[in-house]
């Protein structure tokens, strides 16, 4: 819910074509080359852990000439690999270094494809609120969306989207529903909160995330999960659902990959900054949500491998090492209601 969330206190690449003809830097600048034919050359025979193998060495000489091209010439390079060329250029710098890198890497370890979770569940609450969040306005969740990124095919497979009962403050602001476009008619028809998140644990079941496919939940930000959700399941009584204990704060990732301050993080200047518009109408859960997942798709290609960085310990937000072995969340299950 991005108007909450700006408004409180900061609390796989595509086949590569037939190998081109290796290109110079323009004149005046340090030779350099990069082609399929540097990527497809000998296997290096040194450990995949040995940074002392000449590969790093070909890796940063080149992404020395990487970051001496232009925009244009950046575009043109991408363009020869079949890459996306849209972006800004530190974006596109990015794009063509992690092509390049993981295209040589390969030759010394081929990736194992299934470390990776298989799917990415984008989530993105809406919420009742009031203009100015006022710091004792308990928000409680009104919609929740899940879209389903298949992270092999790097296309959105499936949407889930339930509307929610508010208890505490049923009757919604003007505000929120002028924010939201959730009107209190839909509201008032909707399920309470335990009931909606049942049948999100029946659609996840429905789909064998944590039995026959690993997954993780993905957020843009902490709140969705450390406050709406945490908040939401003690206004509901119920226990903080073990499948939503650890998640991928998209904002984090973006500008640890990207190297971008967190005031460039916010989702549509993340957008912008990769060459896409937002599709749908603002602050609706749902359409949020695909457009997250817009973003997670351009950084899977980008070379970025999205992964847990957050998770609730104790009812507390805690930042989750790069360190950590890769895990998929939980198989879900219905939480116990509270004594």
């Amino acid at each position: 819910m991005e108007e909450q969330k700006e408004n409180r206190p900061q609390a796989a690449p595509k086949e590569a074509p037939a190998p081109p003809a290796p290109t110079a830097c323009p004149p005046g600048r340090q030779q350099c080359r990069i082609s399929d034919q540097e990527t497809n050359g000998k296997n290096s025979t040194a450990s995949s852990n040995d940074f002392s193998d000449p590969i790093y060495k070909e890796i940063a000489i080149t992404n020395g000439c990487i970051n001496r091209m232009t925009r244009d010439e950046l575009r043109s390079k991408l363009a020869e690999f079949k890459l996306e060329t849209r972006g800004v250029k530190d974006v596109l710098k990015k794009r063509l270094k992690n092509y390049y890198k993981k295209q040589k890497l390969m030759q010394k370890e081929p990736i194992n494809g299934d470390s990776y979770y298989d799917y990415i569940c984008v989530v993105d609450f809406e919420a009742t609120c009031e203009e100015g969040n006022p710091p004792e306005f308990i928000h409680e969740i009104i919609e929740f969306p899940i879209v389903l990124l298949n992270t092999h095919t790097l296309e959105i497979e499936d949407t889930f989207q339930q509307y929610v009962k508010p208890e505490i403050n049923p009757k919604l602001s003007n505000f929120c529903i002028s924010l939201t476009g959730i009107t209190q008619d839909i509201v008032d028809k909707a399920d309470t909160f335990p009931q909606v998140l049942q049948n999100v644990i029946e659609w996840m079941r429905q789909r064998e995330l944590g039995t026959k496919y690993s997954y993780s939940m993905l957020t843009d930000g902490s709140w969705d999960m450390s406050k709406f959700l945490n908040i939401q399941c003690r206004i509901s009584r119920i226990k903080y659902p073990s499948f939503a204990k650890k998640w991928i704060n998209i904002r984090k990732s973006y500008g640890n990959f990207y190297k971008v301050p967190r005031n460039q993080t916010k989702l549509t200047i993340m957008l912008e900054k990769l060459g896409m518009n937002y599709d749908g109408r603002p602050h609706s859960g749902l359409d949020d949500s695909k457009n997250i997942a817009r973003i997670a798709i351009r950084m899977l290609q980008d070379g970025c491998e999205l992964r847990v960085n957050e998770r609730m310990h104790a009812g507390q937000l805690m930042t989750v090492s790069s360190s950590v072995p890769l895990e998929g969340a939980p198989a879900p299950q219905m939480p116990r209601y509270r004594n």
